[in-house]
């Protein structure tokens, strides 16, 4: 699944800021709602954080904007790349790796007060995959450190099974863009994701394509296994209660 998941981040970096309709003011928007909960839940900071799986910014150029010291890494060197460009171009001291999850190795840094990896990032990695990205989390973490993550509902989606997402429609005449994903169910537990980016220009629309494989990560089956790995204090707090777009997860490190 590794090279696939690869593939599909590395083709999608140039293009995934106009998933959004706004990606800046997503990256202001995530930041009022994961900063306050950060401040409550953790520390007010300014915090040491790894964002393990930063993809082009997202979450870690929000983060370092409230003024956090933020480590960013991610498995595709596109991705990583392209932050590395955001992050220069709003003048932040934002330190880059590529490196993946399951291990962090590239990392020298430890001792974090906060680990994150947010936007469905998790459900690409099979159950020992995940185990072993888990273990790498919280060896990076100092006592007590937090780790947060956010998946997709999948205790919902799992029972409804959905074919595919309603297509959104970004951008003015001119500069048009429709976003939509298929999803081709696998088995009961894993699907294949088909992105389709299809883009207004002055002479034609233009679609791209991109396509990833996930797993319904069902709540109980990450909390079994943050506890496993010796986590405490996990919790999960759903879009309800925190504002966010996801449920999120939030497990403490052991002292």
């Amino acid at each position: 699944m590794a090279d696939r998941v690869l593939s599909f981040y590395e083709s999608l970096a140039d293009h995934y800021h106009l998933i959004f309709d706004d990606w800046d003011g997503a990256i202001e928007r995530q930041a009022r709602i994961l900063g306050p909960l950060v401040a409550s839940q953790i520390a007010a900071g300014p915090l040491k954080l790894l964002d393990c799986a930063c993809g082009i910014g997202t979450q870690a150029i929000g983060f370092a904007k409230m003024g956090h010291r933020v480590v960013a890494s991610d498995l595709s060197p596109a991705e990583v790349a392209r932050a590395r460009r955001e992050a220069a171009l709003r003048s932040l001291d934002i330190s880059f790796y590529v490196s993946d999850m399951t291990s962090l190795r590239e990392i020298t840094q430890a001792e974090f007060d906060l680990t994150v990896a947010l936007d469905n990032a998790l459900p690409h990695l099979p159950a020992a995959q995940l185990e072993q990205a888990l273990k790498a989390i919280v060896f990076k973490l100092k006592p007590n450190g937090a780790f947060l993550a956010s998946i997709r509902d999948y205790d919902k989606l799992i029972l409804e099974r959905p074919a595919a997402q309603p297509p959104a429609f970004f951008g003015q005449p001119g500069s048009r863009r429709i976003v939509h994903q298929v999803w081709d169910w696998i088995d009961d537990t894993r699907y294949t994701l088909h992105l389709y980016l299809t883009i207004e220009t002055d002479a034609e629309w233009k679609t791209h394509h991109f396509v990833s494989e996930y797993r319904c990560l069902l709540r109980d089956e990450l909390y079994t296994l943050l506890r496993s790995v010796g986590f405490q204090d996990v919790r999960w707090i759903m879009p309800a209660e925190s504002g966010y777009y996801q449920p999120l997860v939030l497990a403490q490190s052991l002292s």
